[in-house]
C-alpha cells in the first residue's frame, strides 16, 4: 500500500494502491534479479573508477525504461505503477549486485519530493521515462535539516534565483535536472533547475563507493521554477525521505544478505587443518552472528513496508529500519571480508566493494545516532 500526497491549492488528498500480493512481488524480485544476472551481476562495478560516472546506462535502459522500474512509486497520472513493497524489493535486489543505477537518487528520492509537490507532471512524467532527477536537499553534515539548508533563494524580475552549495548530491553531476531544497523568506521551499544553465556548478566527487556518485552543486544568481511555495517544501521532503530511507534499508539488506551468502559458500569450501573453516566453532558463531544482523534487518524493513499509508507510521518505522540496518551491513560486511581471509582484502575480491557499499550507505541520509535521536523524539522520550 502506499500513499501520494498532492498539495496542488494547499489541499492534501490521498490516493492508495492495492497492495501487491506476494507472488506479484515474487515475479518482480526474479525479474530485477535475472536482468542484473545478465548484465554480468556485480561486474558492472567492476568498469567503475572514481573518474567515471557512478551509472551503468545500459543497464539503466533496460531497469528504468524497459522493465520500467524508473516508474515505481510515482503517481499513475504520470505512468507510475506500484509503492513502497515495489520500491523494498526492487532496491533489495539491486542491493544485492550493487547495481550502478540511479533508483535511489531519481526515482525515489527526486521521484517522491517531485509527487508531493503536486505542480510538477511534466518533470514527474520525464522521470518515470527514465530521464535522471537529482535531489539536493542535505545539510553540510549530510543530513535533512530544514534549519540548515544550504541553497537560499531570493526573487529577482518576477523569478527565483538560487545563490548557495549543496553538499552530497546523489549522482548529481549526471542528472539532467535538480530538484532543489531553498530557503526563503517564508521557509524552505522546492526548485527545479537546470544544471547546465549559467549559474549553476556541478563538481563530481571521488567517492568510497564506486557504485554511487555523489557531486557537489553550486549556485550563483541561478535561475530555477518554483515547485512550493509558503515554506511547504520542508513537509513534502520529510514525508519523501521516510520512503527514500526504507528504501535504503532494503538495499543495505540486499548488500548484507548478499555478503552472508559469500561468506558462508566461502567457509564451506575452504578448508584447513584438513576440515572446511566453517566447521570451526569460531567460524560458526560468527556466521550465526552475520546471519542474525541480517534477519533482524529483514525484519525491520517488512515492518517499515507495511508501514506504508501512515506518515507518521511510517516516520516512525523509516527511523527504526535505518537505526538498524545500516550498522547490520556494516558488521556483515566487515565480517566478510574478515572471514575471507588474506583474498578478502585484495581488490580482485568483490568483499570489498560492499565494504564500501555498508560504509557509504552507513552515513548517507544520517548515520545510526542520528536515525536514533530521532527515533527518540518521536516516541517522546
Amino acid at each position: 500500500m502506499t500513499t501520494v500526497t498532492d498539495r496542488a491549492g494547499g489541499a492534501t488528498e490521498t490516493s492508495v494502491a492495492t497492495e501487491p500480493s506476494e507472488a506479484e512481488l515474487a515475479d518482480l524480485r526474479e525479474t530485477v534479479r535475472s536482468v542484473c544476472a545478465d548484465a554480468g551481476g556485480i561486474a558492472a562495478v567492476r568498469g567503475l573508477d572514481e573518474y567515471s560516472p557512478g551509472i551503468d546506462t545500459d543497464l539503466w535502459e533496460i531497469l528504468g525504461r524497459q522493465v520500467g522500474l524508473a516508474a515505481l512509486g510515482l503517481p499513475e497520472d504520470v505512468g507510475g505503477v506500484g509503492g513502497l513493497a515495489e520500491i523494498a524489493v526492487v532496491c533489495e535486489e539491486l542491493g544485492r549486485t550493487l547495481a550502478p543505477v540511479p533508483l535511489l537518487s531519481s526515482t525515489v528520492l527526486a521521484g517522491q519530493v517531485l509527487a508531493g509537490c503536486g505542480t510538477a507532471a511534466k518533470p514527474l512524467a520525464e522521470l518515470a521515462e527514465g530521464r535522471v532527477h537529482a535531489l539536493a536537499v542535505v545539510a553540510p553534515d549530510g543530513v535533512w535539516r530544514p534549519d540548515a539548508v544550504p541553497v537560499g533563494v531570493t526573487w529577482r524580475g518576477g523569478g527565483a534565483v538560487l545563490d548557495g552549495t549543496a553538499p552530497f548530491v546523489l549522482d548529481g553531476a549526471d542528472a539532467e535536472v535538480l530538484v532543489v531544497a531553498a530557503a526563503g523568506p517564508d521557509g524552505v521551499d522546492l526548485f527545479l533547475a537546470d544544471p547546465r544553465e549559467p549559474g549553476v556548478t556541478v563538481r563530481r566527487l571521488p567517492t568510497l563507493d564506486l557504485s554511487r556518485g555523489q557531486a557537489v552543486v553550486s549556485f550563483s544568481g541561478a535561475r530555477a521554477r518554483a515547485l512550493t511555495a509558503g515554506g511547504e517544501g520542508t513537509e513534502v521532503v520529510a514525508q519523501a525521505l521516510d520512503t527514500a530511507l526504507v528504501a535504503l534499508a532494503a538495499e543495505q539488506l540486499g548488500g548484507a544478505q548478499a555478503a552472508l551468502d559469500m561468506t558462508v559458500a566461502h567457509v564451506r569450501e575452504r578448508t584447513q587443518f584438513g576440515r572446511a573453516i566453517g566447521s570451526f566453532q569460531a567460524v560458526k558463531h560468527t556466521c550465526a552472528d552475520m546471519l542474525l544482523q541480517v534477519e533482524s534487518a529483514r525484519s525491520a524493513v517488512t515492518r517499515a513496508v507495511r508501514a506504508a499509508g501512515s506518515p507518521e507510521g511510517l516516520a516512525e518505522a523509516a527511523a527504526v529500519a535505518q537505526s538498524w540496518c545500516g550498522e547490520a551491513f556494516t558488521l556483515v560486511a566487515a565480517e566478510c571480508v574478515q572471514l575471507h581471509g588474506g583474498m578478502g582484502f585484495t581488490w580482485e575480491h568483490d568483499a570489498h566493494l560492499y565494504f564500501r557499499r555498508a560504509q557509504s550507505d552507513a552515513v548517507l541520509l544520517g548515520g545510526t545516532a542520528h536515525h536514533r535521536e530521532r527515533l527518540a523524539g518521536l516516541l517522546g522520550w
